[in-house]
């Protein structure tokens, strides 16, 4: 099993989901890198921090601007260097977001990378319960060189 790397993300109305589902799989995240949005990701720490066997655990989370702020499209490149394995991005959809075009960035970017995304809670317990989520799976990734490689014409 390889250790990966998981961004975490919330929205406000979202965030005591992404709290509550994390708590329950602190265990299976503890062997692995999270990456988390600011707001969300001291959330999570604060939460795991008054979880009775967290020090055991010693979760590693490395936390980013607020999504607002810029949060979200740090993780939008992080993907884009290949540093993410998996995202869980529980975002609201009933709320509109100042921020909505980094959202919809940010959603864009993990499926033209083809990571693996949870956008609901449901999801997300599909993506960490599968086998291959403790595997050493590897998502196939598109080349894109023929676009890159495409003649524009000026």
């Amino acid at each position: 099993m390889s250790k990966l790397t998981i961004g975490l993300v919330a929205h406000d109305n979202r965030k005591r989901d992404l709290i509550e589902w994390v708590d329950f799989n602190k265990i299976i995240l503890a062997n692995h890198h999270l990456v988390c949005t600011g707001t969300t990701g001291k959330l999570v720490k604060e939460a795991l921090s008054k979880s009775k066997s967290n020090e055991e655990l010693n979760i590693d989370i490395t936390l980013l601007k607020s999504g607002p702020l810029g949060g979200d499209q740090q993780l939008g490149a992080l993907i884009c260097e290949g540093k993410i394995d998996l995202l869980f991005f529980l975002w609201d959809p009933m709320q509109p977001q100042p921020h909505d075009v980094d959202v919809k960035a940010l959603l864009r970017i993990s499926s033209l990378y083809n990571i693996p995304t949870a956008t609901n809670r449901s999801t997300a317990d599909f993506l960490i319960s599968s086998p291959l989520f403790d595997s050493d799976y590897k998502p196939k990734h598109k080349s894109f060189k023929e676009y890159n490689n495409r003649s524009i014409d000026l």
